[in-house]
């Protein structure tokens, strides 16, 4: 265990929880009211899912870093990740209202998909990055199934409008590779990411 301290760069909860099993002590640096946070998770045209989550996450990242200067902050690492949901080469960001959600969960039931999550993390100059790549298959889900699902408010703000620590669980069939990947941040590559800036022993 490690009694590290670092910026984290996100409202998530559960990259909260993910570090404190990393023994790294953390605070929060978020993103001031007057800041257009969706704007950075704007899709471009034609753009792969592996491009944007990472494009993504170094931009949210440059802003944490410019928003670290600007309030003068005790100097220490910054964590910044992004997490989207991939089903081919389509992006399922979050989504808009509850019928997105549902229109994301019926494409979703029944097939596999890859869930990928960015990570990086700033010391002074020097920048680390990392990416992961898990694949979920959902069992087929009747409509009214999504729909109790969707109307218990858990997809809304989370990418491909499921959360897998919740209620979605029961609708996975098969998980291959990072169940915290999944979640937000995965545990392997960001204890790798954190032991390169030392804030973990090798």
């Amino acid at each position: 265990m490690s009694d590290a301290f670092l910026y984290l760069a996100s409202q998530s909860p559960r990259r909260a929880q993910l570090l404190g099993q990393l023994g790294v002590r953390h605070e929060l640096l978020l993103a001031a009211p007057d800041e257009d946070a969706e704007a950075l998770e704007a899709v471009r045209p034609g753009e792969s899912p592996t491009a944007y989550v990472q494009r993504v996450t170094a931009l949210k990242l440059d802003a944490a870093v410019a928003r670290h200067r600007r309030l003068g902050l005790p100097a220490a690492p910054i964590l910044c990740a992004d997490t989207t949901v991939a089903l081919g080469r389509d992006i399922l960001g979050k989504p808009a209202d509850a019928r997105d959600a549902e229109r994301m969960l019926a494409r979703l039931a029944g097939t596999t998909h890859r869930v990928l999550t960015a990570v990086a993390v700033q010391k002074g100059r020097s920048r680390h990055a990392a990416l992961n790549v898990s694949r979920v298959r959902f069992a087929p889900m009747t409509r009214a199934q999504i729909a109790r699902y969707v109307a218990s408010g858990e997809p809304l703000g989370k990418a491909g409008a499921y959360g897998i620590q919740g209620a979605a669980a029961a609708f996975v069939e098969h998980i291959g590779g990072s169940y915290s990947g999944i979640m937000g941040l995965p545990m392997f590559e960001t204890a790798a990411l954190l032991r390169s800036v030392g804030l973990l022993k090798s």
